[in-house]
Parts: C-alpha cells; sequence; structure tokens
C-alpha cells in the first residue's frame, strides 16, 4: 500500500471536521454572538426612538394645519375647521387641499449675480447686476430662429390688468429666480421676498409694478420688476453644450457662473415643419441627490416656443395663451423626518463593518496561536481548511445581516423599506463576500490578536467618518472629477459608505416624496454611483480572495508553512512519483567533514546511504545530509543550525535528541515538520521527501509540539474528535479511539475531558497535546519536551502511554529529563552546534563515555587534604570535580580501582578524621551528557 495513503481522510472528511470544530467553538461564545447581534438590534431600536422624538417634536401644534372656530351654520355655535386658509406658512404644507390654487407658469431666470455675459454686447452688466436673461439659440436656419427667437417676448405690459393676475400672468412671459420645492401647492416664487419679473425684448425706464392677488384661501401681496430676455445665436448644439456645461455648480476649467434661461435647437424647423430640442436650466432643480429635488419650471419654456412658432405661421396677432397650472388634490399629512436615512449611511456603515474585527481577531488567533499549522500537521488540507472557513464566515455575515434587514423592516425603518430587496440582497451579498476576503488577506500581515483587533475597529470607524466626510462631500460637489470617486471608492470600506449613502438617498427622498426608493431601473442614472459601487466591489473580492490565499501559501507573513513563490504552477505539471534511489550521493567537501567525525555519527551516515539505495526498508525517517543555514545580521557570517545531520530511525523506536539550549534541536524538528524548508539536504518520511510531499507527510504524522496549541474554549474530548476526524476515523471507532486516548493520560475519570481547556492545569494541557499527537495512529511522531510540567505520578503514567505508542510507530523525543531519556529511548543522539556528538542506545554511551566512578565525600574543611590523599592513594590518576565546603567529588577510573579497595580504605579513613557522608556512583546518562556537551564546545571553540 502507497504509504501516503493511511490515514488520509478525504476532502468531505475534513471539511465535516472542521466544520464540527468551528460550531462548536461558535457555540462556545454565544455571548459574545449574542452581544454581536445585539449591537444592530440596539442601534435600530435607538434610531426608532430618536425617530420618534423627533416626529413628536414636529408634530406639534405650530407644525399642523392651522385651525379656528368657525360659525359655519349661522347658529352661533363654531366648530374646529382647519385648512390653509386658517395656517401660516410653517403650516400650510401639511394641510389637505381638495382643490389646489391656480398658478402661473413661470420661466426659471437666474439671480443676476449669474447671468451670463460670454457673447453679450456689453460685459460690464456684471459689475451693476444688470445683465440680461439670455437663452441661446442654434438651427439649421439661423434666419428663421432669430426670426422666432425676436417674438418670444414680444407683448406689450403696459394695458396688463394686474387686478385678475391669472389673466394678466397668462399674456405675457413671466419669471423668477427663486428656487421651487416639491410641490406647486404653493408656488414659492410668490411667497418669496424676490420680485415676480416680466421678460421682455427691453424694458421700460423704471418699470416696477405691484399687484394684490387673491387666490381664494390666501391673499398675496407680489412686486412686479421688467428683466430683459436677450437671445444669442450659437453655430451649433455642440457650442450651446459647452457654454451651458460652464454654468453655477458645474465643472469647468475657467471657473465662470454663466447661466442661461433656457436653450433652444430649431434643428430643420421650417414653415412645413416644427422641429426643436430644448435645454432646461438644472441650477434650480438640485438633484444632487443629498435634499429632495425641486421642480425644473418647464411649461413655460414650451409654451414660449410654440407661441412664437405660432405667431410665425398665422401672423403676430395669433397668440397661444397658457393659462395656468396647478396640483393634484392632497390629503393632510404629517411633518416627519426620516432621521434613520438621513444618518443612516454612516450608522450602518459601522454596523456591517462591525464583522471586519470578529473575522479578523478569529484568524489571527488562529496564526497566533499556531492553531491553524498545528492542524495541517495533522493531516487537514488547504481545500477544507479555505473552503469550511469561507463558508463558515459567510454564514455568519449572512445570517447577521439578514437579522438585521429583517429587525430594521419589521420595525419600520425606511431605508429597507422603500429600497428593492432585491439590490440590497445583491449588495450586502456582494459586501460580506468582499469583508471575508479583506480579512483574510489583513490577516495575513498581524501575529497579535490585540494588535489586529485594536487596528481592526480604528478601520472600522475610520472608514466610516472619513466615507460620510469624504465621499459625501465629493458627491454633492459635481466639480470634483468623478474618476478620483471611483478611485477612494476601490477602499471597501468607503464603497460600503456609497452604496449605503445612495440607498439613503432614495430612501429619504422616497419617503418626502411619497414614491419608492431605489429600483433596478436606477442603476443606469448617470448621477447614480450604485453601480459603479457594485462593479468595483465584485472586481475588488475576485482579486483580494486569490491574492490573500497567495500570500498565506507564499509568504513568511502567512505564519505558515511557506511555499515557494511560483509553487501554483505545481498544479499544471504531472505528479511524479517519489523514489529512494537518488541520481548522486556526492556532497561537497564530506571527506573533510567524515574525518572529524565520531565513529558512531560515521557509520549512521553510512547506514543512510546505503538504504538510500534500497529501493525498499522498514525505517519511518531517513535524514541524508540536512542543514539549515540562517543568514547573518548587519554583517556578521551566517549561522550554522543543522550541520549535515543525518539519522536512520525504524518502526518501533524512539530516539532521543539530547542538547543544550540552542545546539539546533529545534531547527531540526521544524525542518522534520514543515516549518521551516532545508537549506541542503531533505529527508524522507514513510519514503516521502519533505521538501517535496510534506501535505501527505502530514496525513501520517502526529506532533507534541513544545507549547500547548489548544482552542481554549473546546473541551479535551472535543478536541481529540476532531483530530481523530482529520486521522479519518469515524463512528464507533473514533468514540473508542478518544475514549481510550482520554483514559491512557487520565483526562476521562470525573469528568475531567468535558471540562474546556481553559480550566485544565499546565500538566492537564500538556497530557492532553500527547494523546492528540498520538490519535488516529500516526506512524511518525515528534514530541517536544512530552512531560514539561508534570508531577512524578503523571509523568510515570505518560512514559507508559509512550512506550505502548512506540510499539508500531518512528518516535522522536526531545527532552531535558535524563531519566525520561533513559526509560522511554531506544537510541539518543547528544547533539551540540547543530552536529550529533554520538549516538547509541543509553548502556552503550554510559560505557563508552562513562569509564569511571564518581566518588564524593563530605568532611570538615581542616580535614580536606586528608580525603585528597586518600583518593589518590586509591588512583594516582583521579581527578577532582566539585568542591566546596568540605564536599569534594573526584573521578576515579575504573581500570585502576576495585569498588571493594574503596570500602575498605573508607573503614580505615574513619578511624583517623570524622567523616560526615561519604559515596560512590556509577557514571549517569547526565554526567554522559555534560561530558559528550563540554568536550564539543571546547572542540569548537578551537576550531
Amino acid at each position: 500500500m502507497d504509504p501516503s495513503s493511511r490515514g488520509r481522510a478525504s476532502f468531505s472528511t475534513q471539511a465535516n471536521a472542521l466544520l464540527r470544530k468551528n460550531l462548536t467553538f461558535q457555540k462556545r461564545n454565544l455571548k459574545t454572538n449574542i452581544g454581536i447581534i445585539a449591537f444592530p438590534v440596539l442601534l435600530c431600536v435607538l434610531l426608532v426612538i430618536i425617530q420618534n422624538l423627533i416626529n413628536s417634536e414636529l408634530d406639534k401644534p405650530k407644525n399642523r394645519c392651522g385651525c379656528a372656530c368657525v360659525d359655519t351654520n349661522g347658529d352661533g355655535k363654531c366648530e374646529t375647521v382647519c385648512g390653509i386658509e386658517y395656517s401660516t406658512l410653517d403650516q400650510v404644507g401639511t394641510c389637505p387641499i381638495p382643490s389646489p390654487p391656480k398658478w402661473p407658469a413661470l420661466m426659471q431666470v437666474p439671480r443676476p449675480e449669474y447671468r451670463a455675459t460670454t457673447g453679450l454686447p456689453d460685459a460690464a452688466c456684471k459689475d451693476s447686476k444688470s445683465c440680461p436673461a439670455t437663452v441661446l439659440i442654434t438651427g439649421q436656419n439661423r434666419s428663421l430662429a432669430e426670426s422666432l427667437a425676436g417674438s418670444f417676448f414680444a407683448t406689450t405690459v403696459s394695458s396688463l390688468n394686474f387686478s385678475d393676475y391669472l389673466e394678466a400672468l397668462a399674456k405675457i412671459v413671466p419669471g423668477t429666480d427663486t428656487p421651487t420645492s416639491g410641490s406647486l401647492f404653493i408656488e414659492p416664487a410668490f411667497i418669496s421676498d424676490e420680485p415676480l419679473y416680466l421678460i421682455q425684448p427691453q424694458c421700460p425706464q423704471n418699470f416696477t409694478r405691484s399687484a394684490s392677488i387673491d387666490t381664494g384661501t390666501i391673499s398675496l401681496q407680489l412686486d412686479i420688476e421688467c428683466v430683459q430676455g436677450s437671445p444669442l445665436w450659437r453655430d451649433s448644439s455642440s457650442v450651446v453644450n459647452d457654454d451651458l456645461f460652464k454654468g453655477y455648480r458645474q465643472s469647468n476649467t475657467e471657473r465662470k457662473i454663466n447661466e442661461f434661461m433656457t436653450a433652444y435647437d430649431f434643428l430643420d424647423t421650417s414653415e412645413n415643419g416644427f422641429n426643436v430640442n430644448i435645454w432646461y436650466n438644472s441650477t434650480y432643480k438640485n438633484n444632487t441627490g443629498y435634499v429632495p429635488m425641486g421642480l425644473a419650471r418647464l411649461p413655460r419654456s414650451l409654451n414660449v416656443i410654440s407661441n412664437a412658432y405660432v405667431k410665425f405661421l398665422r401672423g403676430a396677432g395669433t397668440e397661444m395663451q397658457f393659462g395656468y397650472v396647478k396640483e393634484m388634490p392632497k390629503p393632510g399629512t404629517q411633518l416627519k423626518l426620516d432621521f434613520s436615512s438621513l444618518l443612516g449611511a454612516l450608522f450602518y456603515t459601522w454596523i456591517i463593518e462591525l464583522l471586519f474585527p470578529v473575522i479578523l481577531t478569529y484568524l489571527v488567533y488562529e496564526k497566533q496561536q499556531k492553531l491553524k499549522i498545528m492542524m495541517k500537521m495533522h493531516g487537514l488540507k488547504e481545500g477544507p481548511y479555505w473552503m469550511i472557513s469561507y463558508a463558515y464566515f459567510f454564514s455568519l455575515s449572512a445570517v447577521y445581516m439578514i437579522c438585521f434587514v429583517i429587525f430594521g423592516s419589521l420595525i419600520g425603518l425606511k431605508f429597507f423599506k422603500l429600497n428593492d430587496y432585491s439590490i440590497q440582497f445583491v449588495f450586502y451579498f456582494i459586501y460580506i463576500n468582499l469583508q471575508i476576503s479583506l480579512a483574510f488577506l489583513v490577516a495575513a500581515f498581524f501575529t497579535s490578536v490585540k494588535t489586529a483587533t485594536v487596528l481592526g475597529y480604528i478601520y472600522v470607524f475610520a472608514s466610516g467618518l472619513l466615507g460620510s466626510f469624504l465621499l459625501r462631500f465629493f458627491v454633492e460637489d459635481s466639480t470634483f472629477p468623478r474618476g478620483w470617486i471611483i478611485v477612494m471608492q476601490i477602499v471597501p470600506g468607503f464603497s460600503l459608505y456609497r452604496g449605503l449613502y445612495e440607498f439613503a438617498q432614495y430612501a429619504f427622498i422616497g419617503n418626502y416624496m411619497g414614491t419608492s426608493g431605489m429600483r433596478w431601473g436606477d442603476l443606469n442614472e448617470h448621477a447614480d454611483g450604485m453601480k459603479d459601487v457594485l462593479i468595483i466591489m465584485v472586481v475588488e473580492w475576485l482579486v483580494l480572495l486569490p491574492v490573500a490565499y497567495y500570500l498565506d501559501q507564499a509568504s513568511l507573513l502567512g505564519g505558515g508553512v511557506r511555499k515557494d513563490p511560483l509553487f501554483f504552477l505545481r498544479y499544471f505539471q504531472k505528479k511524479r512519483s517519489v523514489s529512494f534511489r537518488k541520481p548522486s550521493l556526492k556532497r561537497q567537501g564530506s571527506k573533510v567533514f567524515v574525518d572529524v567525525e565520531k565513529p558512531d555519527v560515521s557509520q549512521e551516515r553510512e547506514i543512510v546511504e546505503q538504504l538510500l539505495l534500497e529501493p525498499d526498508n522498514n525505517h519511518a525517517i531517513i535524514c541524508d545530509n540536512l542543514k539549515k543555514v540562517y543568514p547573518g545580521k548587519d554583517g556578521n557570517r551566517n549561522k550554522l543550525a543543522v550541520r549535515g545531520l543525518s539519522l536512520a530511525l525504524p518502526q518501533g523506536q524512539c530516539f532521543g535528541m539530547l542538547g543544550p539550549n540552542g545546539a539546533g534541536k529545534t531547527s531540526f524538528i521544524n525542518m522534520m515538520i514543515g516549518l521551516i524548508t532545508p537549506t541542503s539536504g531533505t529527508a524522507y518520511v514513510q519514503g516521502l521527501d519533505i521538501t517535496t510531499s510534506m501535505n501527505d507527510i502530514y496525513a501520517n504524522m502526529g506532533v507534541c509540539p513544545q507549547h500547548d496549541l489548544l482552542w481554549e474554549t473546546l473541551t479535551g474530548r472535543e478536541h481529540l474528535l476532531f483530530y481523530g476526524r482529520l486521522k479519518d476515523l469515524k463512528g464507533a471507532a473514533l468514540l473508542q479511539a478518544v475514549e481510550e486516548s482520554l483514559k491512557s493520560v487520565n483526562l476521562f475519570y470525573g469528568g475531567v475531558g468535558d471540562k474546556q481547556v481553559r480550566k485544565y492545569s499546565g500538566g492537564m494541557k500538556r497530557r492532553l497535546s500527547v494523546a492528540i499527537s498520538l490519535i488516529g495512529d500516526p506512524k511518525v511522531v515528534y514530541m517536544d519536551e512530552p512531560s514539561t510540567g508534570l508531577d512524578p505520578a503523571s509523568r510515570n503514567n505518560l512514559w507508559n502511554v509512550v512506550k505502548r505508542a512506540k510499539r508500531n510507530r518512528a518516535i522522536i523525543l526531545t527532552t531535558h529529563s535524563m531519566e525520561e531519556a533513559e526509560v522511554l529511548c531506544d537510541r539518543l543522539g547528544v547533539f551540540v552546534d547543530g552536529d550529533f556528538q554520538c549516538l547509541g542506545n543509553p548502556k552503550e554511551l554510559k560505557a563508552r563515555y562513562g569509564g569511571s566512578y564518581v566518588f564524593t565525600m563530605t568532611t570538615s574543611s581542616d580535614e580536606e587534604q586528608e580525603v585528597e590523599r586518600l583518593v589518590h592513594r586509591l588512583s594516582p590518576s583521579a581527578n577532582k570535580i566539585y568542591h566546596i565546603s568540605g564536599t569534594q567529588k573526584f573521578e576515579l577510573p575504573k581500570k585502576d580501582v576495585r569498588i571493594a579497595d574503596v570500602f575498605h580504605a573508607v573503614e580505615i579513613a574513619k578511624s583517623k578524621f570524622t567523616i560526615y557522608a561519604w559515596g560512590l556512583a556509577d557514571t549517569t546518562l547526565e554526567d554522559v551528557f555534560i561530558k559528550v556537551a563540554k568536550g564539543a564546545q571546547s572542540f569548537n571553540a578551537l576550531s
């Protein structure tokens, strides 16, 4: 059977394992989840409360339709009657109007300071604010166009009777520079402080009039002034367009303010046909999206040209009078302000982006705690990890957004109710996918949860506030280039704000005007930015997700196993079979290196070379000249962490690595588990090369790291269930393996296995880490100081677990406990300065490096010389190795002394001086380790 296929769970099995773990983790964080969901709910409730307070304030009598007590029947009893005739101007907007008044149709006339000067005979009128109100004309027949323009305003005003203002203003061309409002129930020009204009070709000198108007419900007093209407010819419609574009609020390099009443393109108009294009002045329409749109005064512009054409055909005595305009009847209304839509873009941006730091924190937590790499080292593939993680965050975000929209709709927020739900669905769907992709990307740059959390929330609030300031300002300023707005919207937070801003404006205007909010047809409007936002977010989503995956795999920022920067090209290459046979075993400088190696280390290297030439062998691990060099910093020379290590480890053997801190043990283990790549050489685990097949090796590997890598809110049982599923354990076999693992490390009884890991002591966490490394029957296990922090009883119990586990697997163990190494390890290697100094089983090493006894004696300080003479009589070559306050230790070569002679000499010495304590011990493994380590360090220092 292919060794790479043993214990490898399928894609669906691993996805199921990760999904179960995530759901359990989510369940443990129930309070946090409730808090996250409660935040938008509370904010919506707050908006509703504020909305009701504002509405109650606006619904006071001063803002309601005016009422009076009127004797309607003549019987002396009055009844309360409400209507516009009893209302102030602040109240009249809420009154029912069953029969709206009739208003004369007006032309929109630019204010004097904005009237166009370009092309006028005398531009000095700008300073005196006396420029004529200009009309631009063009067409194929200039003479006809100018003739028609000459009769636009050619009506005498001397004989007009202004007592009937409708009849009087129907016969001439009236105009005003007062902006319109959203309705014509009351034409604002008739209630403003601005005069009403009579537009004439030439104005009489000092012409002023006043008129009293009684509409039946409102009495008005108007000042009437004359303003000159001057037509100007332009050679083409493109020139007309250029002139109109230089108007107020428009973008032009000349920064001129030139407004026109209107413009006409007569095209091919003649006596045989009437064909005209009409431009209107959009200044007063105010279609910036920030406030409700005003009504453009277009009917009179149409009447002017129609009347002129009729006169051209039928003579000057023919007139087409414009009677009046009026609104449809309206019921009584209540003054309201849609506060939620007015401020919704900012608040809703914060609400939706609140998920970003939550997702980011989760990803960085797995990275900081090395949980992600721990899962990979137990066989989790990239595919299941990314798919389940992405689906998990998407599900959380989708549930969050659905609850938000439903709740907002139920409590009556116009922001949600008026805008098309399908557009909202598409917008939120695209954005939450973009937000998840952004979180994956940003997580690659953080290693600290605290830092990521702080900066995540700073991004949330900053993007909302900056979006409110920058985008809102620039969107409403039509002089700002549209391209720069699109560039700003590349920032996901800004694109979110712009989309919500558009929703808010449509909802606000829809509520104000009594219409619907955004519909699909509105996306095609040039001024609407929603279409641009959707396109930008989709493109960003499709770009950020692959970039995030690439950084996670190929960059040191990913925090895991770094792949080759061109790793993705391997997917297009045919998978090659793996073989132990190598084309060449040449090693640069190997002869010099072998000459200085210890015999047992050199022998191990020869065994490795022989095994590499054999197609079949039972060795679980073969390390072939493994090297790791770290580049020096600030001009220092490179650091050799591992110097050409060769090791052969068969199945069923536990190999112990002993060495001082900084010897290179961790670098060796990290290369074997895939955390770092070798500088040269390689190793084979179950026949698979660690440089090319780590993903397959992970399926048959167990790791007990030096520091416990656990989820604090999961139980011990849940950890083992998760890692067992990753090793393809299912059903009854999984449950049995979990129970046996808990029992083996003494975490089963008393419900300990069902407690959350955060309640475990350090020793309990250590035992759980060992159980995790052994579950699923991995063929190779790496244990880094597994008994650290355990009490003696637990340590002995753990040793028994490891002893049983090594029967059918290879174990590499690092430890600082010589007792542990002697009990568990079949072979030991003393590792100093990146290289093995000796290899062998504990007995062999003690025999080889421990050819002496250690003699210890404690006397008074005055008798230390007597002790030294005694020792030298026993062995002239004895060596003192320890001396403090009367206690001395000596090494006695075994060839020089017999144990019986030592006892006899001590008995004689007791009669001569006082001996407090004494002892004779054989060499321990600790003595061997210290001796070999010191010797190697001294040799390296000299060389």
